[in-house]
């Protein structure tokens, strides 16, 4: 994961726009390593499977169903849930499970075929910055809400 084939070594990473301005501040001295370490983070209780939206086809301004594996610890289940988008559905089916997640902010940018998602969430004590990467804009959003969630779970 390096945006434009910059090298991992390299201070801070470069996209095609700055970075949210509260990420900005703590992420501006970091490495690369680091800062995906921090706010990308591979691991924690919250994983995210398998994931489609079943009826994709179903024409105008209504909540689609999307269908999940999720994982939360050790225990593994399929979870559905109506929602008007992608990362609605996903904080929904969290919710339901006892975990939290509110956007408060929501960035995507574009970094040659990747897109990074930036998203900071609150859980109503505190609010945390978390980022994902994929080629796919949708993917991108939805391991951003993961790294978020796994983020506000950390002690």
């Amino acid at each position: 994961m390096t945006p434009h084939s910059t090298p991992i070594s390299e201070l801070s990473p470069h996209f095609c726009a700055p970075l949210p301005i509260g990420l900005r501040e703590h992420a501006q001295t970091m490495p690369w390593s680091a800062f995906t370490a921090t706010y990308s983070p591979s691991g924690g209780p919250v994983r995210l499977g398998a994931w489609e939206c079943d009826d994709v086809s179903r024409l105008g301004p209504q909540p689609r169903r999307f269908r999940a594996t999720l994982a939360v610890g050790d225990r593994i289940e399929t979870a559905t849930a109506h929602a008007s988008g992608p990362v609605a559905a996903l904080t929904a089916m969290l919710y339901e499970r006892g975990i939290g997640v509110e956007m408060t902010h929501f960035h995507q940018l574009p970094s040659g075929v990747h897109t990074a998602t930036f998203v900071q969430g609150s859980d109503g004590q505190r609010r945390e910055w978390a980022m994902g990467w994929s080629e796919d804009p949708t993917q991108s959003a939805l391991r951003a809400v993961i790294a978020c969630a796994n983020r506000l779970l950390a002690d």
